[in-house]
This record gives structure tokens, sequence and C-alpha cells, in this order.
């Protein structure tokens, strides 16, 4: 029996088929008009827009009839839980409860990302022994960048809204460059590292003409899509080599110095940040989020429940005690959160001494991991799914998990890992990349839904709430270690990972939807002025960087970083009266 086709191109199929009435993607019965409004904003062909012009009585059933009202890919129908589920008269009401229900998707993300994907992405960089640079602009920024790749691999599955890929990528761009750019430069005015800062600005504004150009042209191809991907590869390459050479240069000039009686000091205020992981903010933001371990004066040994409860425990009482109201009300939203992903996805950290084993957690996690990801695979697709129509998969994988963990459990001990320990943080960065893909596919169903409830495009939501969700992280822990007195760690963090994110976002997004709908290319919808409002916007502001900064003999001050503020403060102003049709192409 044949596994269950892709839920993508399901939802694609209709989109493909011409109907009698001229239109594209129209269901059986639907007025041809229908067809002939869809294209009246933006030059959108999304027809589920036309929901909001019907009346409340009819929305339900052209919601249910309507193709490019479902989206597959995600757990919840939103749109059917907004206008058939819950009357007319609540529509505030289901906005405000949506809105809260994205704040919890994008804690998920955070969570996932920070806590589970990132430390187990570590600990195979250390396994295989990567230095430094080559783990930072490979293995760490796909840490570091998860959120945004995921949330984009996930957009660009269906055409309609691959707007929310573009703004999100395009926004978070902004933001990073302006926002957290220009407060890093506030709290602490530094000195740039001159070769790695033009080397980042350099290829961000490749990487953005290039997307422009796609975006212009309203398609691209397979052999395009892999030198996209190329780009980056390219950029590893500079990274390393760049590295390679600057390090030789110390160590000759070290060996000088040695040797020769007057100390000549090196300066290396242009490449000390050359062997800065891309990931390295994110690491330290863990170490600040991250329970503190305390461990006691006299070694004691821990019984096996008191072992599985305590690695349950995300609270730490003596850092809730030293912690501020704020924190401790948001850590309430979040404990539950994380036990249910302690629950399910191990972590390795090849820091601590017994490696962070855990011998009852990490038994019950050959159980609960294999079961989240068949559950969470394709929207639960794969984990309904019935072997010769009578045996479902999810009994398999709990049948085979249990088998394992029995293993396991009788085979190891409480006080020392097994050599195959590494394995398990295979198993963490496999589970928390599903898990974090299903949060991402929710969050734009979710933003599709609130586009069209309240008429805004994807690409402005994604520019606002999928930017600034996958992006405030970053910005906090960026202006932390800042304030720590790690400037150019801060700066190099904000131009290095955003390349990763949108070379890969967009380029793994085109394979996807290509490989999704058998083709040989994508075709990208334009949502009108906002969209090159958008990219204008991300290149002036590389260019005004790549000038300025310079100009300024590389030193980044106050004055820079309020004119950061402002350039975000009046695009984003311009981006919104461009949407609600104040600023358009006469």
């Amino acid at each position: 029996m044949s596994p269950p086709a892709s839920p993508s191109l399901l939802l694609l199929l209709p989109l493909l088929l011409p109907t009698a009435a001229g239109g594209v993607g129209l269901s059986a019965g639907q007025p041809a008009n229908y067809a002939s409004a869809e294209m009246s904003q933006n030059g959108k062909y999304d027809e589920c827009d036309l929901v909001m012009t019907l009346s409340a009585a009819d929305r339900c059933a052209f919601v249910k009839n309507t193709s490019d009202c479902t989206m597959e890919d995600g757990f919840i129908n939103y749109l059917s839980l907004a206008f058939c589920l819950l009357p007319p008269n609540l529509t505030p009401l289901t906005i405000t409860l949506c809105v809260i229900w994205l704040f919890f998707l994008f804690v998920i993300l955070g969570l996932s990302a920070s806590k589970f994907f990132c430390p187990n992405l570590s600990a195979i960089s250390t396994s295989l022994h990567l230095t430094h640079n080559v783990a930072g602009v490979t293995f760490l920024a796909l840490g570091n960048g998860a959120p945004d790749i995921f949330s984009a691999i996930s957009a660009f599955s269906h055409p309609h809204t691959a707007g929310l890929a573009v703004g999100a990528l395009f926004g978070a761009g902004i933001f990073v460059t302006t926002v957290v750019a220009g407060s890093v430069a506030l709290v602490k005015p530094f000195a740039v590292a001159t070769r790695p800062f033009l080397r980042d600005v350099i290829f961000y504004m490749a990487a953005v003409f290039w997307t422009f150009l796609m975006l212009y042209r309203g398609t691209t191809t397979l052999g395009e899509t892999l030198g996209y991907l190329g780009l980056y590869v390219v950029y590893v390459l500079i990274v390393i080599i760049s590295a390679y050479i600057y390090s030789r240069q110390k160590h000759l000039m070290n060996a000088s110095v040695q040797n020769d009686a007057p100390i000549t000091e090196f300066n290396s205020s242009d490449s000390s940040d050359d062997d800065i992981p891309i990931l390295t903010h994110a690491r330290i933001q863990q170490e600040y989020e991250s329970e503190t371990e305390y461990r006691p004066l006299l070694p004691y040994s821990e019984s096996t429940s008191q072992i599985l409860l305590s690695s349950l425990n995300p609270v730490d009482n003596r850092k809730w005690r030293s912690k501020s109201g704020c924190w401790r009300v948001l850590k309430v939203l979040k404990t539950p959160l994380e036990v249910l992903l302690l629950l399910c996805i191990p972590v390795v950290d090849p820091d601590k001494e017994d490696k962070n084993w855990r011998r009852p957690l990490n038994c019950l996690h050959l159980i609960t991991a294999p079961l989240a990801c068949v559950l969470t695979l394709q929207s639960g697709t794969y984990g309904v799914y019935m072997i010769q129509g009578q045996f479902p998969v999810w009994l398999l994988t709990l049948l085979l998990g249990l088998f394992l963990s029995a293993i396991v459990f009788c085979t190891t001990t409480n006080d020392r890992p097994p050599k195959y320990h590494t394995l398990f943080a295979l198993l963490g960065f496999l589970v928390s990349a599903v898990l974090i893909s299903a949060a991402a596919s929710e969050v734009v169903s979710l933003l599709h839904m609130l586009g069209v409830v309240l008429s805004l495009s994807n690409t402005v939501l994604g520019l606002t709430l999928l930017a600034w969700g996958n992006s405030i992280g970053d910005c906090f822990s960026d202006i932390t270690i800042a304030r720590q007195g790690y400037p150019r760690m801060a700066i190099s963090a904000c131009f290095g990972g955003i390349i990763f994110n949108m070379l890969f976002g967009v380029g793994l997004g085109c394979l996807v939807q290509m490989v999704t709908t058998h083709s040989w290319g994508v075709q990208f919808e334009s949502e009108g002025l906002l969209t090159w409002i958008l990219a204008g916007s991300l290149g002036l502001s590389l260019v005004l960087s790549f000038v300025i900064v310079p100009m300024s003999r590389f030193h980044l001050g106050q004055t820079y970083g309020i004119f950061l503020l402002l350039f975000y403060f009046i695009f984003l102003l311009v981006a919104l009266l461009t949407e609600f049709g104040v600023i358009r192409i006469v």
C-alpha cells in the first residue's frame, strides 16, 4: 500500500487545474464574478481574500468550498474556526485568542531552538571535531536561524503564503540591521571589525539583490536556486579562508615578537571577530536563560525516580528568588511548555562532566521522541496512517520505542553515560527540527487567517508579526551581550546570521515547492508596491551602512544608532501607509 499523498501537493492541485469559469482553482458551483474580483487587490490570486466581502451567513460555506481557504500544513483550520465554529459577533474575541495562541507558538519556537535544537547541534559539531568557524557558519547558524528558516519553508509550500516568507525574511533583515544594530550602538559605542563587517555587508547585499531579481521576474529555476544556495557555500569558504589567514598571520607575528627584542603589538582590530561563531550569542543566551546547576559540597547518589523528577523541573529555586516579577510571570507561562519539550527531546551537553546523561529520562525519550515525530510530521498525516489498513504507525512506533528503552535501561547505569550517548544528540536534533517545523506551519496558517480576517496582505504580516516574533529573541540577547562588553560579537551576529536565514530560507523554500509540485521552477506572486518598498528599504539600509560606517572610521556611536532606529521607524510608517492605500502608484 502506497504512503499517503503529500498534503502540499493535494493543496496545489486545485490551483493547477483550469475551470470552466475561466478562473484559477474555482470550485464547482461558485459564481464567475469571484474570479474577476480575485485579482482586484494588488494582483494577488488568493480567492480566500473575498470571504470578508460576503455576508456573515455566507462566509462559512465559502470557506468550506474554496480551495484557497484550506491550509493543510497545520493542525488547525483557523479559517473554519473563525467563520464556522464561532458566531460572527465574537470575531474580536477570536482575533484576541488567536493572537495569544500566536504568542505561545513563538514561545514554542524560541524554546525549541534555544534550549534543544542549538545545544544538540553544538554537541554534534563538537563530536565531529569541527572548528569554531566551520561550526559557526554551518551547524550553529542553522540552529540560530531555525525559526526563520522553517517559517520560510512552510510559507513557500503554498504560493499564496509566499508573501509571508518574503515579508518575514526581508522584514527581519531590516529589523536586525537597524533596530538591533542601532540598539547595540546606543548601549555600547565601539569600533567594528573592518574586514568581517565589510564581508558580511557585501554578501548580504548580493543576497538581497539576487532575491530582488527573482521577485522582479516572478519566477526562479532549479539551477538558479542551486546557485542561490551556492552563494552561501562561497561565503562559508571565505570565512574559513580568512580565519586561516588571520590565525597564520597572528602566529607569525607572535613568533617574530619572541625573536625580536623590540616588542611589536599585533593589531587585530580588523579581524578579531573572524573566529567568533555566528551562534555565539545564542549560546550566551542559553547561559543566561538556562537554569544554573548547583551541586552540593558532598556527593550523593540520587535514585532513579529522583533523577527523573529533577530532570523534568525547569525552575531553579535560587534563580527564581533573584529574578524580577516579569521574569517570573514569563517563566510560569513557559514552564508547562518546557516540561512537555523536556519529555520529548533529549539534550546532550559535552561541556558537562556527565554529558547531561539522565538515564530514566533518556530512556523515556526513546519512547516519546519517535512518537512526537510521527504525530507531528506532515501535520499528523503519518501518525494516523494504517499499515495494510489494519496496524497504525503510531502503535508500531510505540512498541519499537518500548523495546529500545528497555534495552538501554537494562544495559546502562545512572552515573555514567554510555558510549553511544552522542546518538541522543542526533535524536534531539531531529525531534526539535520536526517540532519547530510543525510550530512554524501553525504560525503561517494562523497569520494567513489573520490576514484574511483583518484584510491585510501576507507581506505586511510577515514584516511585522512574523519578523518581530522570530527576531525579538536575537534583539534582547544581542543587547545583553553588548552590555556585557562584547559589542563586536553582537554586531557580528546581526549581519552574519541573517545571511544564512535569507539564502537558506528562500533557497530551501523554493526547492521544497519544486519537489512538492514536481516542477523545475517556482512562481512568485508579488503583492505590489509593498514588496518593492520592503526590498528597496533593506537594500538602502545596507548601502547606507556600507558607506557611513567606513566614513566614520568603523566607529559605531550613538548618532549612528539613532539614525538606524529612525530609518526603521520611517520604513515601517511607509510600509503601513502603503498597505492601507495612502501611498500607491498613480
